[in-house]
């Protein structure tokens, strides 16, 4: 894909339990923008497809799926809603959820994205964020993620593997959003940062 077609593209990133998933969600409601989760790819992926397969190979053994594989199950997805016009890439926003997880993706997607923006959700309390994942995982019965120790090695695979992606990029790209807070209130300093992005790319 050359450069002029690849989609412009924010990165929401940020550790287990900063909400993520959440502004992703709010954000996607909105027009010009939209949200793509990668946790929703895989939960929807054709396990029949050959990519599906190989994916199951790995994810049946409770093994990391490899990065290019990751990154083909992503395009493949992104590029269908593109087809069936659920994104539309000359007026929409590209809001990503969960992926780039590696260095590795982050390169590999180089070919496919071009971000204009990571929104950096951060927080200086991680006790805070350990009780929000608590409460997460007893209101949506998600019982293994209930205990200190599955929510530490989540925190610990983040610090190991998804957090030197955002050495890839430039730090001028990179805008810090502290996650503690009401979904209402981090919304507003996201949107702050993103509603001026969208106008120059599509507005201005």
């Amino acid at each position: 894909m050359g450069n002029s077609k690849r989609f412009k593209t924010i990165l929401l990133f940020g550790a287990p339990g900063v909400g993520k998933g959440t502004q992703g969600k709010v954000i996607g409601a909105i027009p010009g923008f939209y949200h793509n989760s990668c946790g929703d790819i895989f939960r929807q992926v054709d396990l029949h497809s050959d990519l599906g397969k190989i994916f199951y190979e790995y994810s049946s053994r409770g093994e990391l799926v490899p990065d290019d594989v990751t990154v083909q199950m992503w395009h493949q997805a992104i590029s269908a809603h593109v087809v069936l016009s659920h994104y539309r890439p000359s007026s929409d926003l590209l809001v990503l959820d969960g992926i780039p997880r590696t260095r590795k993706q982050a390169e590999i997607m180089e070919d496919y994205i071009e971000v204009l923006k990571i929104v950096h959700l951060t927080s200086d309390d991680p006790e805070a964020i350990f009780d929000r994942l608590y409460r997460r995982a007893s209101k949506e019965g998600r019982h293994d993620d209930a205990h200190e120790q599955v929510i530490k090695r989540r925190w610990s695979v983040y610090e190991q593997e998804t957090r030197p992606a955002l050495d890839h990029y430039p730090e001028d790209l990179l805008e810090p959003v502290n996650a503690i807070g009401g979904p209402a209130q981090v919304l507003a300093q996201v949107l702050t940062i993103l509603a001026p992005i969208h106008n120059n790319q599509f507005e201005g």
